[in-house]
């Protein structure tokens, strides 16, 4: 694992929260919850690759 994917995610996630505080005092409260799914989403994606590749190396680690 490598230390920048925890770097791209605090970067969405502080990306978001901003995006989610302009929204709500602008008074879009829909737009500001589908930017935090869509954020939310973006950070899922790039764990499930991760996990994907941990599950490869375990298969091959007890050669499945």
């Amino acid at each position: 694992m490598n230390i920048d994917l925890i770097f791209r995610i605090a970067a969405i996630g502080i990306l978001v929260s901003v995006l989610n505080a302009l929204l709500n005092k602008s008074g879009r409260e829909e737009q500001a919850m589908m930017t935090t799914l869509a954020g939310l989403v973006v950070v899922l994606m790039m764990i499930v690759k991760e996990i994907a590749n941990l599950f490869d190396a375990v298969k091959t680690l007890f050669q499945f």
